[in-house]
């Protein structure tokens, strides 16, 4: 069960509503960034099967953070229109269809198609759980849920060179893909059959102030008249773009290229690059969930929630940056891995705390929007991470590319510090 600390106690029901939203989440979140992590482990694999240079795999690894990013910008304001139940469960079908699709592709054109297409169906994954989070948690109470639903995507990412590589060796690289896609169906059968919104008409009083103690809003408001646009106005919206810009193209550096690295530039026998590659991530989800709850106390201590939240992100995006720069120049493989490993720890830790950080920075009535601009910045570095780690590596080598990720993370770093200083207020 799920034991957050307010004023106000949540009851038994509340408490069983929210352990099942955040255990739905959680399965969703794991099958999502198995989904995106196939291509990666399969990387040498399709390679070799479609004749594909560097470059070109870097082309393919970030075909999905761009129709990801861009759908980021419509994505909020619909989850907080028409909620996330609907948005989540028909992004589940549609990524899960693209998923198998990979499988089918015999070419590098219809590759990057069902890549853009699984982007699409992804898109409503994060939003949505911001805004199933903020309907069923109080406002001091949402960083330890959002680390753990944050704590999926790391697991997913180490899952998959853990259980892929046996399927692959057994069949082909193709079945990666119709598998992972398969458990993507079913994810949404149960997704829709079980989860709801909270029903206020349906509540003692006691819950209704214990969800709504500190946000004084109805959970499911009403979209404002203004157009989710006007967040634009703001420079907290722009710090959090730019922040996430640059912590997520680092962390994407990792996950899109990190068992090719190990394979490419560190020589690593490929039956130990599955371990070498799934540890880092174990690490990032532990990340998240330490993340999450110590959000949660420093967000108590603070002058406010929001300077709580964004210092936390800050500290966790400069950790990143300062293992980066060993892990690229080290020569142990060994230290090297470590370094990574605290890398995504911290990254997640970040991660975790940037959309803990959205539901605080928002006005009550765009919470979804804001978490999703702040995720469009964040995935525009997502795209680009994939694509400049190729050309940097196959014209130079992984050493420069690395350090470029470091600056690129520093420099959003100091985006949030010193634009991220206010709450936005109702639009």
């Amino acid at each position: 069960m799920i034991n957050i600390t307010t004023n106000v106690k949540p009851s038994s029901h509340i408490r069983r509503r929210q352990t099942l939203a955040l255990v739905l989440l959680v399965v969703c979140g794991v099958i999502n960034y198995l989904d995106r992590a196939t291509l990666a482990v399969a990387n040498e694999y399709i390679r070799a099967d479609l004749g594909l240079s560097l470059g070109q795999m870097g082309l393919l690894l970030s075909a999905f953070s761009w129709s990801y990013a861009l759908c980021q910008l419509p994505v909020g304001a619909l989850v907080d229109r028409i909620g996330p139940r609907w948005l989540l469960g028909i992004g589940l079908v549609v990524w899960s269809v693209a998923q198998a699709a990979g499988g089918l592709a015999s070419t590098f054109g219809w590759f990057v198609i069902a890549r853009i297409a699984l982007g699409i169906g992804e898109a409503p994954q994060f939003p949505s759980a911001a805004r199933v989070v903020s309907n069923w948690f109080p406002v001091r109470a949402r960083g330890t849920p959002t680390g753990i639903f944050n704590s999926a995507s790391p697991l997913g990412v180490a899952l998959a060179p853990l259980c892929l590589p046996p399927l692959i060796a057994a069949t082909s690289w193709h079945w990666a893909f119709f598998a992972t896609g398969a458990m993507g169906l079913v994810a949404a059968v149960v997704w829709l059959v079980l989860y709801r919104d909270p029903v206020h008409q349906k509540m003692s009083e006691e819950e209704r102030a214990y969800l709504e103690v500190e946000a004084s809003r109805d959970a499911a408001p009403k979209a404002a008249s203004t157009s989710w646009l006007a967040l634009f106005r703001y420079r907290t919206t722009w710090g959090m773009m730019l922040g996430f810009f640059g912590s997520v193209y680092l962390n994407w550096v990792y996950l899109t290229w990190l068992p090719g690295y190990l394979r490419t530039e560190r020589h690593m026998e490929f039956a130990h690059v599955g371990i070498a590659a799934a540890i880092p991530f174990m690490c990032g989800f532990a990340g998240a969930l330490v993340a999450g709850w110590a959000s949660d106390r420093v967000a108590q201590g603070a002058a406010s929630p929001l300077l709580g939240r964004r210092n936390a992100v800050v500290v966790s995006t400069l950790g990143m940056v300062a293992f980066t720069i060993p892990a690229a120049l080290v020569d142990s493989n060994v230290v090297a891995v470590a370094c990574i490993s605290i890398v995504i720890f911290l990254a997640n830790a970040s991660s975790a705390c940037a959309w803990s950080l959205a539901t605080v920075a928002a006005p009550p009535s765009r919470i979804a929007s804001l978490g999703a601009l702040q995720n469009f910045g964040g995935f525009l570095g997502g795209a680009l991470a994939p694509v400049l780690m190729g050309y940097i590596a196959q014209s130079w080598s992984f050493v420069p590319a690395l350090l470029t990720g470091a600056g690129i993370a520093f420099l959003g770093a100091m985006s949030y510090r010193y634009l991220v200083v206010r709450p936005i207020p109702e639009l």
